[in-house]
Formats: C-alpha cells, structure tokens, sequence
C-alpha cells in the first residue's frame, strides 16, 4: 500500500461527525446509503464543524438501513420524496410542503442523487423520455420550499440531453434556481481526479446563494485537481482478507473460472475474441472491458452493481482468479472501512446498493470549498 501515514480508506473508527461547532444542517434527498452525506460529514469534520440531518429520504428499505446504521442520529424516512415536496418549482406551497419547512427548520445544505435510470447511456429502451426524469425536478422545488444556502444535485453524464414533458430536465432546473436567488453552475467532474480510484464520471449540479462562493469557481477547482489514484492505493491489503462477510468472493460459473485462468496464465486484461461467450464475439467487438481483468496500476472502470461478474465488466481481480468482493467495490467506490453494510446481508442487495452509491469524495471536495462561506452566513 501507500506510505501515507494514515491511509483515508483504512480508518475503522467514524469520526464523530456530531461534534463540533457551528453546526451544519444537511437534508439528502435520494439518499441511498448515504454517499452524499459522508461526504459532507467529512468536509464538516475536516473544518471542525458539526453535522445535523433533520431529514434524509429514500424509498429502498436496504439503502435505508445502511443509512441509519451510519447516521443513527438523523431523522431518515423510507417514503418517496414526492410525499414531501411536490415535481417543480414556481407554484404556491401546498400546507404538507409549509409543514415540511416549518419541521425541518433552517437547511445549510440540500443534497440528492435522483435515481438515474432513465438518463444512463446503459438504458437504451426508455433514456430520454423516462418518468423518472421527473425526479429531478423534485430537487429545485425541494430548494424552494426549505431556502437552503447551497444545492448540490449529483447524476450521470447524460441528464444534460435528457427532457420530461419537452422540457431539458436540467435546464429547467437551473433556470428555476436562479429564479429563486440562487448562483448556478453545472458541468461534468472526472471523480478519478479527486482520488476516486475509478473512472466514473458524474453531471453536477451547483447552486449556491448569490454572494457566496461562485459554484463556477469550485467546478473550475475541481476540473484543475490531480489527485489520481490507482487500484493498489485502493484494495491491495483486501487481498488477504478472510473470505467471509463483505469479503467473501463471489461465485463464477466454470466456464468464467476458465476464462480468468486464461487471463492469468496469459498475463493478458483483455479477454481474446474467440475465448468469448458466442454472443460477445465479434470482430472489432466494441465491449472489450466484459470479461477484462483489472489492472493494479490503473484506476478500475466505473462499478456498478454487476461488480461481482466479470461478464458484467472489467471486474476480475488484477491478481486473483475471481471477480471483485463488496468490499472491493466500497473501497473503490471510496467508502472508508469505518462505514458500516452490515444491515444488510443479501449479496444483490448489497451489489445494487453499493454500484449505485455516489463516491463521498465527490461532495466532501465541494462542500470543503464551500462551508466557510456557509457557516458564515449561517451565524
């Protein structure tokens, strides 16, 4: 591993996000099992601050387990976040969304992930015009019910093409926030550039009160970062863990234990044509990551929930003869040792959780940039 004194993903002691002063005051929506959140639970702690989530919602049941067991003192709700505040901005608040205000009380930070589905380039039947493109528009209503000091939403790539009822869903937020008095700014960030050791890739969207800091200069910051990182740095140790729990190995057909041998013996990461399953086989196949070995000296490809096959991806191990464990996978998805999945125990549940969580680094570098000016104008 790294020389570092104190490697940032071997830390198996939570930091006590609670504590500290002044207090920021976050609200998830989308939450997940709370990527997000730990990100600007790290950038609070960094600064000294305390963090406070008056409320955190997320319709997955698991997600929301993993959730709790990692922000115990947060009033997380398992309901769709439609139940709270209503699909766009611009029309009279409804009595539930003036209760919703009036309980949650003063927001530092709204954050949220909406479920991405219906923009990935990986959904070719119903991207573009998915009912769940809707979901975004939930965040800048969400903005205008709760007055938050910044906003930040987080999705794939292709939501900047993506449209709900004619309108670019993105678009229409940005021009709903700046009509509620926020600074706007969005952009694509490389995550491997912040020390994720992936090549993921996520749209973001910033929005910070008018006089605070510009959220084009810290997407500027981050498109200037240069903190690459690779495979080894991430799960080398994880190599000899004991096979149980989070790291027990998943289980391979024959037929892909010997296409890894192959790949082994041969010394290769890229598995040859005619050693593909029929259906894969074609000359100048464009899909050369399924059944790919990892590389040591590279960032891995971006996970996703079929982490644990290689013939979802590149996602056989650089070393051994077998396909990435959960715990793996939160490594590379730059989930520290500290934070807890056990509330869980299902494997595909934990494989959906873990390859649809959004990495912390990724909110931990804005909101380092962004919560001296916030707390400030909390005072």
């Amino acid at each position: 591993m790294s020389g570092e004194a104190q490697h940032p993903l071997l830390l198996s002691d939570r930091p006590d996000f609670e504590a500290g002063h002044p207090t920021v005051r976050l609200v998830d929506l989308f939450s997940g099992c709370g990527g997000l959140t730990l990100g600007v639970a790290q950038a609070a702690e960094a600064a000294g601050t305390a963090l406070e989530i008056p409320l955190a919602i997320d319709s997955d049941a698991d997600a929301g387990a993993v959730y709790e067991s990692n922000f115990p003192k947060a009033d997380f709700r398992q309901t769709t976040v439609g139940e709270f505040f209503g699909p766009r901005a611009g029309e009279p608040l409804a009595d539930f969304e003036l209760r919703v205000a009036e309980e949650v009380g003063t927001v530092t930070a709204l954050v949220g992930g909406p479920p991405c589905q219906g923009h990935s380039d990986l959904n070719n039947h119903t991207r573009r015009r998915d009912p769940k493109n809707a979901l975004y528009g939930h965040m800048s209503r969400a903005a205008e019910v709760l007055q938050p000091q910044a906003v930040l939403i987080e999705n794939v790539p292709a939501v900047q093409h993506d449209k709900h009822a004619g309108e670019g869903v993105v678009a229409r937020v940005e021009r709903e926030l700046r009509g509620l008095g926020f600074d706007v700014a969005s952009g694509v960030v490389a995550l491997a550039a912040l020390g994720v050791a992936q090549r993921r890739r996520r749209h973001v969207l910033l929005a910070v009160r008018e006089g605070l800091t510009a959220p084009a200069d810290v997407l500027a910051d981050l498109a200037d970062r240069q903190d690459f990182r690779d495979l080894r740095w991430a799960i080398e140790d994880l190599v000899k863990a004991a096979p149980t729990g989070i790291d027990e190995p998943p289980r391979a057909s024959a037929e892909n234990r010997r296409r890894m041998q192959y790949l082994q013996d041969e010394g290769l990461v890229d598995l040859p044509n005619a050693e593909r399953p029929r259906c894969h086989q074609a000359d100048g196949h464009s899909y050369k990551s399924m059944y790919g070995r990892l590389s040591w000296d590279l960032p891995a490809q971006t996970v996703t929930s079929g982490f644990g096959s290689i013939g979802q991806g590149r996602y056989m191990h650089p070393s051994e003869i077998r396909a990435l464990t959960p715990h793996e996978a939160a490594r590379i998805q730059g989930f520290p040792d500290y934070f807890d999945f056990s509330a869980i125990a299902l494997r595909s549940s934990l494989a959906t959780m873990i390859g649809n969580a959004v990495p912390p680094q990724l909110s931990r570098s804005i909101f380092a940039e962004l919560l001296p000016d916030l707390t400030a104008a909390g005072d």
